[in-house]
């Protein structure tokens, strides 16, 4: 919940001009669903893609305050954030209003950002595989093979979120490695490979290398690093990576 319509559009403006040339990977910004259309604008036509930072599973009705994924579509959404875990845990989503998010954004040919991650006291109780397991099997409930090479997974470990704590790149890797496995036993290698599976918990570019250099981590959920100049310089250490 950062930014006004007129600070987003400087920041916006500011991130086309300094990453115009970028086509290696995708950059995706989220800003706040009232910031999302005059963003939109400015980015159409651009390479960087405009997503959302949440959404409802229903096209219309009587939802008081939400907004459906309906709505995100006709303004040029292509990415929605769902199951982050403010949304978990400030807000108390669980994993069946999760799933049916999921399915409805693809449904409307947008890309969800499956959030998955475990608490301080889950990882100090041995259990970030279960929270893990559990979460993403939830998350990917009743979709095929063809719709869940679709979906993006975020591992964000809720410790490391906003605190400055971080995870090491091996713990991260450790956890990306299972999600891949799981996501090859649920489906097959070829789709769990092809499955992007990103790391988000107080990524700033002097710990970004570290991480994205893991074998099985494709790239950064960003969070505080992504209101200022460092994401610019995130994305450039993207970039030396690939090339």
């Amino acid at each position: 919940m950062h930014k006004t319509i007129a600070e987003a559009k400087k920041f916006v403006s500011l991130l086309v001009n300094e990453l115009h040339d970028v086509r290696e990977f995708e950059i995706v910004v989220c800003p706040p669903f009232t910031a999302l259309s005059e963003v939109g604008e400015i980015l159409s036509g651009r390479n960087i893609k405009l997503g959302a930072q949440n959404v409802f599973y229903e096209d219309q009705g009587a939802f008081t305050g939400e907004i459906s994924p309906l709505m995100l579509k006709e303004i040029g959404v292509e990415y929605v954030i769902i199951g982050h875990s403010e949304r978990r845990h400030i807000f108390k989503e669980d994993d069946e209003l999760i799933n049916k998010k999921v399915r409805a954004v693809l449904e409307k040919g947008m890309t969800p950002i499956l959030c998955v991650g475990e608490t301080l006291e889950e990882r100090e109780k041995g259990l970030t595989f279960c929270v893990v397991e559990k979460q993403v099997r939830e998350g990917f409930y009743g979709l095929d093979k063809e719709e869940a090479q679709k979906v993006v997974i975020a591992y964000e470990p809720v410790w490391a979120i906003g605190t400055g704590r971080v995870a090491t790149p091996q713990q991260a890797q450790e956890v990306h490695a299972f999600i891949r496995k799981l996501l090859s036993e649920m489906y097959d290698g070829e789709t769990a490979e092809s499955i992007r599976i990103l790391y988000g918990g107080s990524i700033k570019p002097d710990n970004f290398l570290g991480l994205i250099v893991q074998k099985d981590i494709d790239g950064g959920l960003v969070g505080g690093a992504s209101l200022k100049e460092s994401f610019i310089e995130l994305a450039r250490i993207m970039r030396g990576v690939i090339s």
